[in-house]
This record gives C-alpha cells, structure tokens and sequence, in this order.
C-alpha cells in the first residue's frame, strides 16, 4: 500500500484493470528482512534511557524505536512503514479524547498523571481478575494469582503506604494482567484506526475460537473470549521475555506512567534460546548462563521508554521485556490480519510439529492420533488447524463478498485503495491455504474424525453465508474498511438506512444476489484447496 491517495474512477469498466493490477500485488511469503534494513531506528535517545541502571548492562542496545506523531500519519502510511515490514514505532497523539485517561486518573507532579485506585475501587470492586506475582516464576511466565479487584486495589494501596517492609515489597509485587475490560456502557477508549483491522477480535466477538467442546471448555490466557486487556501495575512490576500470542501484532497505550521496553528483532530470536531451540531466556536481568544461551551475548537490542498518552505498536515475532518505570495503567490488544497471518499460520505449524513429535510413540495405539494432536495444539497455542482453518474461510468469505460489491457499477465511488484491502486480504489467504493442503490433518481419514460441528463450520458455504455470525462478522470488517477509507478520504458512502439483505456497507442494492454469486463460484470448501480455488475464482471474475 502506498504513501498516497490512488486516483478513483466511476467507470466499471475503467476500475477492472485496476483491480488486475492489484491481484498481481507481491505477498510476503517469507520471513521479514533484517530489521536493520527495513525498521529505521534513532541512535540517540530522544528521552533520558534508565537501561544501564534498569538492566544493569546486562544487554546490548543499538538502538531506539522510532516516534512518530500519530495525528498526522496516513493509514496507508502507517501500513508501509511499519505493518507490512513489521517494525516497532511509537506514536502521539492519539489518546486525547479517551474518557480513560480522565476517570482513571488524578494529578500527578507536574503535568504527570497517576492511577486514581479509587476509582476502580468504586466503579469495579467485584470481577474476579488475573494477577501475576512478579517475584514467583511458574515455568515459562509468572505465577498467576485470581482476586477481586478491591483485594489487589487493597494490596497496592497497602504497599504505597507501607504495609509491607522494603526487603518484603520487592517480593509483593503484583501486576493485574489480561484484565477483560468488558462493559459496554462503559467507553473507555477507542480504538485508533491504525489498529482497527483486526480480524482476531473481529471474530471473537461472533464465533467461538473452538467448536470442539473438549477444547473450548478449558479456558486460560490463550483461550479468551477476546484478546482486549487492561494492564495495571505500581513502579517495578514488570513482565518477563516474551513474543506475543499467535505471534500476533499488538498495541500498549500509556493511560498514565512510563515503561521501558526491550524489543529483539525476529532476525535474532534464535539468540535468546537454548542450543536445541527448546527454552527461551526468562528475565533480562538475570545471569544469563552462557553455556544455556551461547549466543545471548551477541543479541542486538532496541529500547523504548514509552511516556503516558503513548501507544506502542509491537509488530510480529519480536521478543520483548517491559518493565514499569511508574506506577502505570495501560490498555492492549493482540491482533492479526492480512499482514501477519503468515506469522499465525507458520506458528501452529511450528507447536504441531513439536505436539506431534512429543507423542509420536503412541501413534501406532492410538485410535485418533491426529485428533489428539490437534486437542495439544489447542491447548497449548490457543488455537489447532481446524480453528484456523474455519476462521480463513469466513475471512475469505467475507472479504469475496466486499470486493464483489466493489465490482457492482451501484457502486457510484471507486477507490483503488479500498480494492486493495480485500484483494491483498484474498491473496494473502490463499498464500496460508496453499502451505495447509498438504498438511496431515486435511487428509480424507482424518477428517472423517472431526466433529460434525468443525466440518460444517468450514465446508458449507451457503450455512455459512446464512449464519447470523457470519452475517455480524461480515458487519464488522465492512464497517472497519469504511472507517479506514473514511479517514483517508470520503470515497464511499455506506447506504445503513436502506432496508437491505446484504449487510455490506458498500452495497446500494436492495435486492442484493452476492450469495447466488459465491455459491456459484464454489459450494463447499472441504480442504484447503478448495478455498485456494474459490479465492482464485473470486479474483479472477469480472
């Protein structure tokens, strides 16, 4: 995507070529160059660094994330310089009107804010949320505690005045993580626009992430009913050496306080692991044992210290450690799309092949083996390939039936750019589909295991298109496009009041026929190469 507007036409005729030249667009089908090359970096700090006290020169930094000011940076800007190339920024300017930033806060020295605990106090004091102990390891992350809100409020405020000695508060630190702010009443913040194409939440808000309900009863930090969180810690809570789920994108904004943050590009993730590629390093600040880590010393690293109104963008496979400089509260998502859906799929693929492997002496007396694999791999990844494969198939059917409409001449405003969303979405699909014909799990045999549920989920089309989840999932991505071409230009005008059965926001008919269309193209999508096909179809036509 470029940095500028592409010229609109009206014409249908004159928008076909167009659309051609966008179905031949490059996809990345490998991993991202090297962030030196691709991600600029600023050598000297444009903030005071606390890294040689905070990690007591135990890391190399090279450099800092770059900062941009986000009132004045395009979508399509946004996407050039930092999705498509997966790099880190920070960006201003963004969070003025969040109501958070007000009721979640008091006055600080300054022009600082702090955490107003009392408010949460009185507003929250009953959901159950997710603590991490700093100070107790529990294999690869923190160990998690569950309270009230009022009980971590109180043990907070208990520190600040203290209630705990010096030696003893070090060791009771507690940082409420993964904290599922739901209250729809409630507008806390809204999302910025660079972060609204986000087909994880998108579909969690409509579709369960499992059909199995073996699988989707056991709910933990990668099994969510959305990956939406608030983070709340005091000054020195501080999160551990990770990548984020899915190997996702998020985005972190500063309600008030500052963290340091650590990134490690995925060029050099192999450095902070052992030998055999098997545990990862767990704290920065630790000894890091060189015959562990052998080459942990020659890791290369880029520092950020994030100020309050700011938002981080943490782009795919970059491990990162952040540390609280402040007592701070911060709101986050994960998130993928088209951009980094690869990163998801080669992921899975990854955690299966080790699932696979770690039961691979039982596979000779075991009646579903491929099954079983699939349940580790939903348990420990947060999602299998059937999971995966039922979410591509919505999200390509969703992003068929907008291009479709933009090819419709009702469409009186063309932008190339709009064209562009749902065709890179479509072929980046189809880059994911193409890697899982071959995979064991879509043979004929394996999928005579899966539950009924599973496979109608994914292989008829016209249930699908018919089902009330679809049918708000469909509302969502199309509502979100609009949005994002509303900020970039006011190229298409959604026609909501029309009493319409196509719920695309860019469709002016009234007797809208796209479910013929698509199930003429294809009628069930069994494997994957069935949606390879349909998707070929879809770009092809017209």
């Amino acid at each position: 995507m470029g940095n500028h507007a592409r010229a609109e036409t009206t014409a249908r005729s004159a928008c076909r070529p167009q659309l051609r030249r966008l179905r031949d667009c490059a996809l990345p089908t490998t991993p991202p160059p090297e962030p030196e090359r691709s991600c600029r970096r600023s050598k000297r700090a444009s903030l005071p660094s606390p890294s040689v006290d905070q990690m007591d020169g135990r890391v190399k930094v090279v450099g800092q994330v770059e900062r941009v000011d986000g009132a004045s940076l395009t979508y399509a800007e946004f996407v050039d310089r930092f999705m498509a190339p997966n790099c880190p920024v920070v960006l201003t300017g963004l969070t003025a009107s969040w109501r958070a930033c007000e009721d979640w806060t008091l006055p600080g020295p300054g022009d600082r804010r702090r955490p107003d605990l009392s408010f949460f106090a009185r507003n929250f004091p009953s959901p159950l949320v997710q603590v991490a102990d700093c100070s107790s390891r529990e294999f690869t992350d923190q160990k998690r505690l569950e309270m009230s809100m009022q009980e971590f409020i109180d043990h907070w405020v208990g520190d600040a005045h203290g209630g705990s000695s010096a030696g003893d508060r070090e060791s009771s630190l507690l940082y409420l993580k993964d904290w599922h702010f739901e209250y729809p009443d409630y507008v806390a913040y809204t999302t910025p626009t660079f972060f609204i194409d986000d087909w994880l939440n998108m579909y969690l808000d409509s579709h369960p992430i499992h059909r199995d309900s073996d699988i989707a009863k056991h709910k933990n930090e990668t099994n969510c009913s959305d990956y939406r969180f608030v983070y709340m810690g005091e000054k020195g809570t501080w999160t551990p050496l990770h990548a984020d789920v899915f190997r996702s994108y998020s985005w972190s904004a500063n309600v008030c306080g500052r963290k340091q943050w650590l990134f490690l590009p995925p060029s050099q993730s192999h450095r902070v692991f052992d030998r055999y590629m098997r545990s990862s390093v767990y704290n920065l600040n630790d000894d890091v044992s060189e015959k562990l880590f052998p080459e942990f010393n020659k890791a290369e690293w880029l520092e950020c210290i994030q100020e309050q109104n700011e938002i981080i963008f943490v782009p795919s496979g970059w491990y990162h450690q952040v540390h609280n400089l402040e007592d701070t509260i911060s709101i986050n998502h994960n998130w993928f799309n088209a951009y980094n859906l690869h990163w998801v799929w080669n992921l899975l693929y990854e955690d299966y092949k080790v699932a696979k492997e770690y039961i691979e002496d039982i596979r000779d007396i075991c009646d579903d083996f491929e099954g079983l694999c699939q349940r580790n791999l939903a348990a420990n990844t947060g999602m299998n390939f059937y999971d995966f494969f039922v979410f591509i198939v919505r999200f390509a059917l969703a992003n068929v039936i907008e291009l479709y409409h933009l090819q419709q001449p009702e469409v009186a405003t063309f932008s190339t750019e709009t064209a562009h969303h749902f065709v890179y979405n479509l072929k980046s699909i189809r880059n994911v589909a193409s890697k899982m014909i071959t995979t064991e799990a879509f043979t004929t045999e394996n999928l005579r295991s899966i539950s009924e549920d599973n496979r109608s989920a994914f292989s008829n089309v016209k249930q699908i298109l018919e089902e009330e989840s679809f049918r708000r999932l469909l509302v969502t991505l199309s509502k979100a496009y609009e949005h994002i071409d509303r900020g970039q230009r006011n190229c298409l005008k959604s026609c909501t009041s029309y009493q319409k059965s196509c719920l695309s926001m860019i469709c002016l008919k009234s007797d809208c026929n796209v479910v013929d269309h698509i199930t003429s193209l294809i009628g069930e999508v069994c494997v994957p190469a069935d949606l390879v096909t349909l998707i070929d179809s879809a770009l092809s036509d017209g």
